[in-house]
Parts: structure tokens; C-alpha cells; sequence
């Protein structure tokens, strides 16, 4: 360990000569093709991360434009028809009383997607434009995006619901609208954008950091 200032470094697995699995996280010597474990191609970085990253982040936004201005739910009974968009089903609901479910849908369907996009460009262009930021607070943020996005079909979940209970022999029926392919193609090409990031560039950054600073002192 070699400690400068108040900050202590501990030796990551690249400067010590190893490279860990992305699939079964075996660790093989540096130089190691293919992961004698699970027959994993081995990568000590991925240097095409995050142009996938940026290529999964924009096929969700356009998907998730079309999400929010095309209905969800689309409500016939025998003497009317009604279609509601996301925002417009959970003002709807309020209308209604229905005040927390109205809530959880808002949360889950505007304000996680929106935190998720904001939060994957945050991590992209810091690593981009070598913005200063912890790597502790970097994967803090990955993580949240990681475990958040196993909520987001939430709103698509419920429209699955009242269209398989909600079917009254003609009297009343509910059917998906076009946002609801859409809301769920956002949802999986956002979380393919997360996935895809080499969250071990959050140390090399650090690290450049760190030796800029050296060759500054010397």
C-alpha cells in the first residue's frame, strides 16, 4: 500500500498483473484470453464501453419520447372510450382519490427513467472529459442505476394486470396502448446502457489522477 498525504492507495488487480472475469469473476494472471472457468473472453478493459453506453442511452430516450406522447391504457365500456397516456392516467387517478397510486406510478415512470438517463450521462461524460469525481461516488451512482432498474417496468406491469383481469364480455375491456411497447423498449435499452458500462474505468481515472499529480510534485 503506498500511502501520499491523507489518501491511501491500495493496489488495484492491474497493477498487480491479474484481470478478473466480467461473467463468473474468476481471476487469471494479465494476458489470460479466456476464462478457464466459464470460457468468458477476458478483457482487462473494455475500451468500446461507452460508445455501446451512448448508443443503448439514445435508443432509450427516442423510445421513451413516444412513451409519454402516445396512451398507455386504453379503457371501452359500451357507452365510451378513453385513452390515458402515463401522466394523464395518474392525474386521472388523483382525480379519483387514488392519490398513492397515482404516486408510485409517477415515481416509476417519470421520475426513475429521467434519474436513470441523467445519471448514465453523468457517469459517461465525467469518464469522457476526466471530470474530478471519487470513484467510491461514481460507483455509488452506477449501483443505484444498477439496483433501480429492476422497478421500472412497474408502470407496464400494471397495464399487464388490469388488461388480463379487466375483461368484462364486452361491457368493459382494457387494452395496452403503443406507449406501453415503447415505455418497456426505454426501460431495457436503458438498462443494457448500464450494463454496459466498464465500471473499472471509474478507478482508472483515479489513477491517472494520482500519477498526474506525481509527475506535478517531480
Amino acid at each position: 500500500m503506498e500511502i501520499a498525504g491523507n489518501d491511501a492507495h491500495v493496489m488495484t488487480a492491474r497493477e498487480a498483473g491479474l484481470v478478473g472475469c466480467r461473467r463468473c469473476a474468476r481471476v487469471w494472471p494479465l494476458g489470460t484470453q479466456v476464462c478457464g472457468r466459464c470460457g468468458n473472453r477476458m478483457t482487462s478493459r473494455d475500451t468500446r464501453s461507452l460508445q455501446r453506453v451512448w448508443a443503448w442511452w439514445l435508443a432509450g430516450l427516442m423510445a421513451y419520447v413516444p412513451a409519454n406522447l402516445y396512451p398507455m391504457l386504453r379503457t371501452r365500456t359500451l357507452v365510451s372510450s378513453q385513452e390515458d397516456t402515463i401522466v394523464g392516467g395518474a392525474v386521472e387517478l388523483a382525480h379519483h382519490g387514488s392519490y398513492g397510486i397515482a404516486l408510485v406510478i409517477i415515481v416509476a415512470s417519470v421520475v426513475i427513467p429521467l434519474s436513470k438517463f441523467m445519471a448514465i450521462a453523468y457517469l459517461a461524460i465525467s469518464l469522457q472529459r476526466g471530470l474530478k469525481a471519487s470513484p467510491h461516488q461514481r460507483l455509488g451512482v452506477y449501483e443505484i442505476v444498477e439496483y433501480i432498474g429492476r422497478w421500472s417496468m412497474i408502470d407496464v406491469f400494471v397495464v399487464a394486470v388490469l388488461s388480463s383481469l379487466v375483461q368484462l364480455s364486452g361491457v368493459a375491456t382494457i387494452t395496452p396502448g403503443p406507449a406501453s411497447l415503447t415505455f418497456a423498449l426505454s426501460v431495457i435499452f436503458t438498462m443494457l446502457s448500464a450494463q454496459a458500462f466498464d465500471s473499472r474505468m471509474f478507478w482508472d481515472a483515479q489513477a491517472e489522477d494520482r500519477n498526474q499529480s506525481k509527475e506535478q510534485t517531480t
